[in-house]
C-alpha cells in the first residue's frame, strides 16, 4: 500500500456514523429512559435514518448501497479470505461489515419507533412488551455495536491502516 491517500467517506456518511455513535453512548449509558434528552435524542437518530438510506442511493460512490451490499457472493468471498487468513482490502465496506452496519442501522430504527410509540402513541403507553423490545433492541445494538469496534480494530491491524481515523478524515491510503 502507498502512502498517498483518497477522499473516501463524505462529510454526510462522517456526521451520521458518530451522530448515531453519539446518540447510542449518550442513550444507552448516560440518560434514563422517558427523559427528555433520551426522546430528543432518540428522535435526532432516528430522522438520521431515511436520510442515509436515501444517500444510500445518490450519495457518492462508497456511500452507495450498491457499492458494498452484502450480497451471498461478497460475504462468501469475504468469509474465505478471513479463513484462509488473507487480508480482504476494499476501500469502502467489507461485506461484513456493511452486514454489521445494515443489523445496526434496523436495530437503530426499530429503537427509534418503538420509543416513539412507547411515547407517544395512547394506545402502547405503558406496554410492558413495547418496552422488552425497547429494551432488547438496545442490548443487541451494544452487541452489534462492541462487535464493530472490536472487527475496525482487529482490521486496522491486519491492514496496517487506521480505520477510526479514516471515519474521522474521510481519507483511507490508496491500494
Amino acid at each position: 500500500m502507498g502512502s498517498e491517500t483518497l477522499r473516501l467517506w463524505d462529510p454526510l456518511v462522517r456526521l451520521f456514523h458518530w451522530s448515531l455513535a453519539g446518540v447510542f453512548v449518550a442513550n444507552y449509558f448516560f440518560t434514563e429512559a422517558g427523559e427528555s434528552w433520551h426522546v430528543w435524542l432518540g428522535y435526532y437518530a432516528l430522522a438520521w435514518i431515511p436520510v442515509r438510506v436515501l444517500w444510500g442511493f445518490v450519495g457518492t460512490p462508497a456511500a452507495r448501497w450498491a457499492d458494498f451490499w452484502p450480497t451471498r457472493a461478497r460475504l462468501a468471498e469475504h468469509l474465505r479470505a478471513l479463513e484462509s487468513g488473507r487480508p480482504y482490502h476494499r476501500l469502502g465496506h467489507s461485506p461484513l461489515g456493511a452486514l454489521v452496519m445494515i443489523l445496526m442501522m434496523a436495530c437503530m430504527s426499530g429503537l427509534g419507533v418503538s420509543g416513539f410509540l412507547m411515547k407517544e402513541v395512547d394506545y402502547f403507553w405503558g406496554s410492558d412488551a413495547l418496552e422488552a423490545l425497547h429494551e432488547s433492541l438496545a442490548d443487541v445494538l451494544l452487541v452489534l455495536v462492541c462487535l464493530h469496534l472490536a472487527a475496525a480494530s482487529i482490521e486496522s491491524v491486519r491492514l496496517r491502516e487506521n480505520l477510526l481515523l479514516s471515519m474521522i478524515t474521510g481519507r483511507r491510503r490508496k491500494p
